[in-house]
């Protein structure tokens, strides 16, 4: 990166017109395999809280030339979420981003990564749990890395769940038939993909319903003691992967809780970056069903920011700060 590079801030409005799902897939994959190949870092969220929330995670990406964070806060009145970017060699300011809608992206295009390698090349017909602010980043990101036939959207909320209907047939080619579903049951049922994003804290659905050959992204926590699967999902899955397995151990309730109940051993779970390198993960039938746990990582922010900041330096986008 140019050392007579300008510090740049850069808005929502911003990154909305800069990032795409396909670039933001191109970046994780090659954030991962750096990763994989030890030559990028990354630190598991920690959070303080007083009247609200605050958390923190950093990541460096040396071959992008780049250090940086994100820092966001959640209350009542709401969430606020920052990646900050810094020279990798000088530590000097490279970039403050606002991250709300990177941060969906990055969360779309890490379970869209992980479709990329645990799903079975065919697999065609695609549910979405949970009709809220994340879930369409996840549909666009699932869309890009598999030729879909029908998406399903099944949501607590009938009325969010058909509004959400309506906008991913705006959104997506008219080739994929888009179609709310009206039971749990039947959302689950023949799906080879399936991706939960919701705010419960317990178990969607039980594990008996799982079919061969199904993939699931589970998205929706990262606590340690909430969770969208129940235990028998996690036993039935014959390859489970984390986005990383150290930041799993800390707040992945979902397979926290089913070490807990004896379900599960973490050394059978893999980080999507073995995955993605190809060090783990092989050898898999047809008929076996696998598992991506997110619980969302600092090195995507800094990986998909990296990209926003290489566009708008690129575009002239955004408003230069003091360095």
């Amino acid at each position: 990166m140019s050392r007579l590079a300008v510090p740049l801030f850069l808005r929502e409005t911003d990154v909305k017109a800069l990032l795409t799902m396909d670039v933001t897939l191109a970046v994780l994959e090659v954030a991962f395999r750096e990763w994989a190949a030890d030559r990028a870092a990354n630190e598991p969220r920690r959070r303080v809280a007083a009247g609200a929330v605050l958390a923190t995670m950093s990541a460096a990406l040396p071959s992008k030339g780049l250090m940086g964070f994100k820092a966001y806060t959640h209350s009542k009145a709401g969430a606020r979420f920052w990646v900050c970017l810094f020279d990798a060699d000088d530590g000097r300011p490279r970039a403050v981003i606002e991250a709300d809608w990177l941060g969906r992206m990055r969360t779309g295009g890490a379970s869209g990564l992980a479709t990329k390698y645990l799903a079975r090349p065919e697999a065609s017909v695609f549910t979405v749990i949970g009709a809220g602010s994340q879930a369409l980043t996840q549909v666009l990101a699932v869309a890009a890395v598999r030729r879909l036939g029908e998406v399903r959207v099944a949501s607590r909320d009938p009325a969010h769940r058909d509004a959400f209907v309506e906008d991913l047939r705006r959104v997506l080619p008219p080739t994929i038939a888009i179609e709310p579903a009206v039971s749990m049951r039947e959302a689950v049922n023949g799906a080879d993909i399936l991706t939960t994003i919701t705010t419960t804290g317990h178990p969607i659905f039980p594990g008996e319903w799982l079919q061969a050959g199904q993939h699931l992204n589970v998205c929706g926590s990262n606590y340690p003691d909430r969770r969208e699967i129940d235990s028998r999902v996690v036993s039935r899955a014959d390859l489970v992967v984390a986005d990383d397995v150290e930041a799993a151990r800390l707040e992945a309730g979902d397979l926290l809780l089913a070490e807990r109940e004896g379900h599960l051993n973490w050394g059978r779970v893999h980080s999507l970056r073995d995955v993605v390198a190809g060090s783990a993960g092989g050898g898999r039938q047809p008929s076996d069903v696998t598992l991506f746990k997110s619980v969302g990582l600092a090195i995507e922010d800094v990986a998909v920011g990296a990209a926003v900041l290489e566009l708008a330096q690129r575009r002239g986008a955004g408003l230069q700060l003091p360095d």
